[in-house]
């Protein structure tokens, strides 16, 4: 037998999945990753230790699955959209004094909001493919950012990177670039395999191509980087005869692992919906559509053949995290307190499925990225009254992931007033664990929930893209195994009740470019 490796790179941890040819998990590891805070808006992470907790949990997967170093043929790598630093002798260039590490601007960094306004003001062609406006969070406004304020690193600037394209390059020394990170975040024409020279000319980085060391082309999701070094293996724990296939982002590998597991079957009815920290929406269609506010469209961001259009919401289990440390009364939950809290509404929910009562919640604690494309918007809570505080916080609680449900809704009216028929959602990341918030996605959109059964399925997207270059040797995406998965449909009372509530929740967007609501029910 022979087996292949996703991993994945998150916000907190890097994991590592065992796969075998029918696409079954045969063990996993995590090791947790650091992340540091200089500032307000400046959220940095460590290559070097990136690396290190990759190395640790490879190992760590391995064992479990009970597999030799030689026995793993491929892998390849999702990771969030973070960007990577290195000087012209490929060392960490760091961000922050003192602490020689620190080279990597982390997706979530919200340092480059004045350059994403300049690039916006262009005007220029690019923004088609970003719903109309780039974000602060993608890579050329923090490249901005740091040509503008950090000259002298600008200067010594030798490599800049997607994530997963520096750990393609870590593991084969190929400075390859994957369609999926420099289509999603850099603004390569993925419809024409081309780069925008004016546009770089237009903001200030005439440089940019040859600091960052960008190739003229992209290469497609699981294209052959190469084998591994000798230096790599060793560090990872396997042999040089292992291949390195081109990786994406994590986002899209949750959509590959799951939705795109369907892309024979019906594809622009499915929305994946990859939810942990933050939400990304990534629904895929066969022809190009451009949506206001929405990322995208992406050509081969997730599969070659397909567009992928993009929604966001910055900040949604981080917000239930915040709402749990804000409330005095989340304190009788324990120290993990999300599952108890879930069981207690889920039994409050079969009779009354409306806890939020007259609370409602707003979820921009970060901003909005989609479908208003406003990183100034902020969150708030209203409807509070004096009562116990238990029952303050779970009205709270509920309500707040009323409000994740109803961004989502949103993105999705947004999507179908554009002709995307989506009535699926398929769930992976972190709230497919919790039955509180699949049923609520379920009853606040009206669209069936579609959890897939593999217990990864961002490791599994990863793993996909590991065993493309084995071709038909290694059948993973074929394997009915693979789309194995379990269904839950919305309660029609309950989804009345969310319906209320939801145009109730809209009316608190007045004045932004509210996307029309449109009836839950869509036909295929």
């Amino acid at each position: 037998m022979t087996y292949v490796l996703g991993i994945d790179v998150g916000s907190g941890s890097a994991r590592c999945g065992v796969f075998d040819q029918n696409g079954t998990l045969l063990g996993t590891a995590k090791q947790t990753i650091a992340i540091h805070r200089p500032a307000p808006n400046h959220i940095e992470q460590s290559s070097t230790d990136i690396w290190s907790a990759i190395c640790a949990a490879t190992k760590g997967a391995i064992a479990q699955a009970n597999v030799t170093p030689d026995e793993v043929i491929s892998l390849s790598f999702s990771a969030t959209c973070s960007l990577v630093l290195l000087d012209q002798n490929h060392a960490p260039l760091p961000l922050s004094e003192g602490d020689e590490g620190w080279n990597i601007i982390m997706w979530m960094d919200h340092r480059a909001s004045a350059e994403a306004g300049i690039c916006n003001a262009t005007g220029a062609s690019v923004l088609n493919n970003l719903g109309g406006a780039i974000s602060l969070e993608m890579q050329i406004p923090k490249l901005m950012w740091l040509k503008r304020q950090r000259p002298e690193l600008w200067n010594k600037l030798g490599y800049a990177a997607d994530l997963a394209d520096y750990l393609g390059w870590r593991c084969t020394g190929q400075n390859e670039r994957s369609i999926c990170t420099v289509g999603c975040k850099w603004t390569y024409d993925a419809d024409n395999g081309c780069w925008d020279d004016r546009f770089f000319d237009q903001v200030g980085l005439p440089d940019l191509r040859a600091r960052a060391a960008l190739p003229d082309t992209a290469c497609e999701i699981g294209a052959h980087l190469g084998t591994l070094t000798q230096s790599a293996a060793d560090d990872l724990g396997l042999t040089t005869q292992c291949h390195v296939a081109v990786g994406l982002i994590d986002a899209h590998a949750g959509a590959l692992g799951t939705s795109g597991l369907f892309a024979d079957d019906a594809p622009e009815t499915r929305l994946a919906l990859i939810a942990g920290t933050s939400n990304c929406h990534i629904a895929l269609t066969k022809n190009r559509i451009e949506v206001s506010g929405v990322w995208g469209p992406y050509y081969g961001a997730v599969q070659n053949g397909l567009y992928a259009l993009e929604g966001g919401q910055s900040a949604t289990g981080a917000m239930l995290d915040q709402i749990v440390a804000l409330f005095a009364g989340a304190q009788s939950f324990g120290d993990a307190p999300h599952g108890p809290i879930s069981d207690t509404l889920m039994k409050r929910m079969v009779t009354d499925p409306d806890q939020g009562k007259d609370v409602m919640v707003l979820p921009d604690f970060i901003g909005n990225r989609s479908p208003y494309a406003n990183p100034d918007l902020r969150g708030a809570i209203m409807g509070l009254t004096l009562e116990a505080p238990e029952e303050t916080f779970l009205k709270v609680y509920w309500a707040a992931c009323a409000s994740i449900a109803y961004g989502t809704r949103q993105i999705i009216d947004t999507m179908r007033a554009q002709g995307v028929p989506i009535n699926k959602l398929h769930l992976s990341g972190g709230h497919a664990q919790s039955a509180l918030l699949v049923q609520i996605y379920a009853d606040a959109t009206g669209c069936d929930v579609i959890v897939a059964e593999t217990p990864e399925p961002v490791l599994l997207g990863a793993a996909i893209a590991a065993a493309m270059p084995l071709g038909n040797d290694f059948p993973i995406s074929q394997g009915l195994a693979v789309r194995a998965a379990r269904t839950i449909s919305p309660n029609p009372f309950a989804t009345e009740m969310h319906t209320a509530r939801y145009a109730m929740f809209c009316t608190h967007y007045e004045g932004d470019a509210a996307p029309a609501a449109t009836p839950v029910a869509v036909t295929a």
